[in-house]
């Protein structure tokens, strides 16, 4: 058993973390964590990307299952480029979507081809 893997930390702890693609590129940093209430998994991670000292950033809804850990240097890797970021689905930090709209939830998990947990068969 490697021990020197972290298996958990506070959610406080993640926020603001640096995310980069493959290839080392700023994608922004964690804005926050949206929590599926009636399993306690993660619905989505939100991302913060462009604009300046957080003027103008958009936020993009990720599923938490497209991350990747680079616990060496304390970051998120995300496997898309800067363009797909741009055109992925994503909301004004004003203005952000119902948990109860599927549709968009859907569109998320979809966008970066992973399979909804929601959708997993029953054990």
């Amino acid at each position: 058993m490697n021990t020197n893997i972290t298996r958990a930390l506070s959610a406080s702890t993640l926020n603001g973390t640096h995310v980069v693609n493959s290839q080392g590129q700023d994608l922004g940093h964690i804005e926050d964590f949206m929590i599926d209430l009636n399993t306690g998994r993660i619905l989505y991670t939100v991302l913060s990307f462009g604009g300046i000292l957080g003027i103008g950033d958009k936020l993009f809804a990720v599923p938490f299952e497209s991350f990747t850990v680079d616990q060496n240097n304390e970051n998120f890797i995300l496997d898309v480029n800067k363009d797909r970021l741009e055109n992925a689905p994503g909301f004004d930090k004003n203005n952000w979507p119902s948990m109860a709209n599927t549709d968009f939830q859907n569109e998320v998990y979809s966008y970066y081809n992973v399979d909804p947990y929601w959708a997993e068969p029953v054990r």
